[in-house]
């Protein structure tokens, strides 16, 4: 199978349409193929974002680059801080 990237909106629209066709029926094996996925993506995709509509998955994407910024200023006042005490024992 050949490697492509998924957008979120393409993965919520991909689940969908595999539960629906397990809704029929088909194996996991079968809707993978049909999806054109291996089954290990199915089962990550469905523990990571199942039960998901778009914009939940838009508003979790946020919140993590947020998250992620947070914590490079939080690393970034924790060196100051350091830099401070280090600087005001006088041993600069």
């Amino acid at each position: 199978m050949k490697r492509r990237r998924h957008t979120t909106e393409q993965i919520i629209r991909k689940l969908a349409e595999g539960e629906k066709l397990l809704g029929q029926g088909q194996s996991i094996e079968e809707v993978a193929r049909h999806l054109e996925i291996t089954e290990s993506t199915w089962h990550r995709w469905r523990n990571q974002y199942g039960g998901m509509k778009a914009d939940d998955v838009k508003r979790l994407k946020e919140l993590e680059k947020e998250n992620t910024r947070l914590k490079k200023i939080v690393a970034d006042q924790a060196l100051d801080i350091d830099m401070l005490k280090e600087l005001n024992r006088g041993n600069f």
